[in-house]
């Protein structure tokens, strides 16, 4: 059985769900959560059973939680 390409290498602009568990090591479980939370960058609807994700939401998402892992080192 091949094995899903990743979108993680080109340049689009939209990313899959399993691309945004592979760019943030979160679980489907994990991201879902957050996305029902509103913690988590929205996912657009591509069709009726698809959905992805702005890929510099979520990288902008990625920075955030560094920074405020900085921030917090910086208060300790």
């Amino acid at each position: 059985m091949p094995s899903k390409k990743s979108n993680l290498n080109s340049k689009s602009p939209l990313i899959s769900l399993n691309d945004a568990c592979e760019l943030t090591s979160l679980s489907r479980t994990a991201i879902n959560t957050l996305r029902s939370a509103g913690r988590f960058p929205a996912a657009l609807q591509i069709s009726d059973k698809r959905i992805a994700f702005v890929r510099t939401e979520v990288e902008a998402w990625i920075e955030a939680r560094i920074s405020a892992r900085a921030r917090r080192a910086e208060l300790a």
